[in-house]
């Protein structure tokens, strides 16, 4: 796992609670954001409310960081795709949209290539904004609405530091 990454996963755990299971969200049981269906997928069979903080973080590293070649990126941006991979939405298009390049929803040179051309912050800006539109436009934005602007806001504090 490489530093960029595991700074990413600590900032990460500061939105992510631990155990949760609330009938509304779509995603059912998590632990550390990490969903039972995904956790049963890589393996893991015991109680949800018992899986420790590093098999969160390996589902989270082949899971979330990897396939989107994540280190490739400045490591505030890589942060921000990272939090919203992990938490739901379309994150490579909303990368892609942001930085400019045709958005086909797959990470590759070119979408990398434009993303690292343009500067973090701008980049973060533009891409935080098409994720709270996505989100505001969700049927289950009364319920979880308020904790994803708290999220998004805090995502947009930790890019600026």
């Amino acid at each position: 796992m490489t530093p960029s990454f595991l700074s990413a996963f600590s900032n990460l755990l500061g939105n992510e609670g631990r155990y949760v299971d609330n009938p509304a969200d779509p995603g059912g049981a998590t632990m550390w954001g990490i969903t039972e269906r995904v956790a049963r997928s890589w393996g893991y069979d015991g109680p949800m409310q018992d899986m420790g903080v590093l098999t969160a973080q390996a589902i989270a590293y082949n899971r979330y960081w990897q396939p989107y070649q994540l280190d490739a990126l400045d490591p505030a941006v890589a942060f921000q795709v990272f939090d919203a991979v992990y938490n739901g939405g379309d994150a490579v298009r909303w990368l892609q949209e942001s930085a400019g390049c045709t958005p086909d929803g797959a990470m590759g040179p070119n979408t990398i290539a434009a993303a690292n051309a343009l500067p973090a912050a701008k980049l973060i800006g533009r891409f935080d904004a098409r994720r709270l539109l996505y989100l505001a436009a969700l049927t289950i934005w009364p319920d979880f609405g308020r904790g994803w602007a708290r999220r998004i806001a805090n995502n947009l504090l930790a890019g600026e530091a």
